[in-house]
């Protein structure tokens, strides 16, 4: 059984600092799994993170028997969920390595990585999204668009159905900025609900960005202008996940922002 506090160790330095946000997502994914092995357990409720309360009583059985020296009933639960806390530390760690040398553009300049991450856990946090697939998606989204990274690097180190996510979230940098932008409106209504709930936490996470400030080398108008075409390509994803999409229109309608018709 693999020791995930190795994993979190090995997420070091320019990792660290988000691995607890990891966990939280991990832990809204997977509790529902209802056992973990010992050495998972103790390491995950080191960090303290939240526990959907379905899962608490049988948590609190292992927790229990762990500290007590005996040994967890493994089943088939328990091995599949093991498995999906591995590939989404493993997938948050390939995509830490990819964006290693990039920064936000706010005034800290903080990690890009934060970006994924924070996209990530908007899907399982407010979203409810507990599929690992999709979460690994999240994290992997800008690495092709914003990297040196092949769809066939992805689709080796995590499958096709993550790669074929990733593929309808990303942009073709080779057409101008501007059609790149329409393509995104024009597509958005017939994206798959997987790639459609990407994208919505996506826009979320960069909305929220712009209104805590103005990157650097934006003015208000094109902010005000970003909210605008961020309402059209978000009109063509409704109907996919009511919550994240009550929040983006919390957004839209402090910025006084219609979505055309």
């Amino acid at each position: 059984m693999v020791n995930l506090k190795t994993f979190l160790y090995g997420v070091s330095r320019h990792r660290l600092k988000f691995a607890n946000r990891i966990l939280v997502i991990t832990n809204s994914a997977l509790w529902s799994q209802s056992v973990l092995p010992k050495s998972i357990y103790m390491h995950v409720c080191a960090f303290n993170t939240a526990v959907p309360a379905r899962s608490k009583d049988v948590l609190e059985q292992h927790k229990q028997l762990a500290m007590a020296g005996k040994p967890v009933v493994e089943d088939s639960g328990e091995v599949n969920g093991s498995q999906s806390i591995i590939s989404l530390i493993n997938c948050a760690d390939f995509a830490a390595i990819k964006h290693r040398n990039q920064r936000r553009k706010d005034k800290d300049e903080t990690p890009y990585i934060n970006h994924p991450v924070g996209v990530a856990r908007i899907l399982a946090v407010e979203g409810g999204i507990t599929d690992p697939v999709v979460l690994q998606a999240a994290l992997l989204h800008d690495t092709v668009e914003d990297t040196e990274t092949s769809f066939e690097e992805i689709e080796k180190e995590f499958g096709k159905e993550v790669r074929d996510i990733v593929a309808e979230v990303t942009d073709d940098k080779s057409l101008p900025k501007m059609e790149r932008k329409h393509l995104q409106i024009k597509h958005a209504p017939y994206k798959s609900r997987k790639a459609k709930l990407v994208k919505l936490a996506d826009k979320l996470y960069n909305l929220r960005d712009l209104e805590k400030e103005t990157p650097q080398g934006w003015t208000e108008t094109r902010v005000q202008e970003y909210f605008q075409w961020a309402s059209q390509v978000v009109r063509g994803l409704r109907g996919t996940n009511e919550n994240i999409e009550k929040e983006l229109d919390k957004i839209f309608k402090a910025r006084n922002v219609l979505e055309e018709t």
